[in-house]
């Protein structure tokens, strides 16, 4: 008897269920903002050596752009989650690589433009540090990042990474 209930009620409750999962809460503007980074890339440095590959998708129901990068040799690997934060109204980015290092970066999309910044921290060298990278929609189907690190006590910024991905062609 104990089965016949419990296969009734979940029957019964399946409409629900489904409706919930067909609603898509991140489909949003928002949302979409950050989309023209989706794709699977290699990248390049501004020599036109290639830097590496990055596979670039949307996961948990288009909430979380999800990264996978890899050197160029291949022994440099690292994943990023990227996702809009409703409650702080900022986008945000959690990456961790396999050197055991991680960064976490908020900021908004402008101009064409996401920009993503790190709180002031401290580098290995024990210097106060600021991270912020920045990517930008090009017009010919290219993205650039720019990844800047402003030394505190200088108040000057260097380039730590310039790269432009190009679209692997299939």
């Amino acid at each position: 008897m104990k089965y016949i209930l419990l296969i009734s009620l979940t029957f019964m409750f399946c409409p629900f269920i489904e409706a919930q999962e067909l609603k898509c809460n991140c489909c949003t503007e928002t949302h979409n903002q950050f989309n023209f980074w989706i794709g699977d890339w290699e990248a390049f440095n501004p020599d036109g050596s290639l830097a590496g590959t990055n596979y670039i998708e949307k996961i948990q129901g288009n909430c979380v752009l999800k990264e996978n990068w890899t050197s160029s040799k291949g022994t440099y690997t690292g994943t990023s989650y990227n996702y809009y934060n409703y409650k702080e109204k900022l986008w945000e980015q959690i990456w961790v690589d396999n050197g055991g290092q991680s960064l976490h970066l908020k900021g908004s999309f402008k101009d064409g433009a996401m920009i993503l910044s790190s709180e002031e921290t401290t580098n290995l060298q024990g210097e106060k540090i600021v991270n912020r990278i920045t990517w930008t929609d090009n017009k010919d189907g290219t993205v650039r990042q720019h990844w800047e690190v402003l030394q505190v006590s200088k108040n000057t910024w260097s380039t730590a990474f310039d790269g432009l991905y190009k679209k692997v062609k299939k």
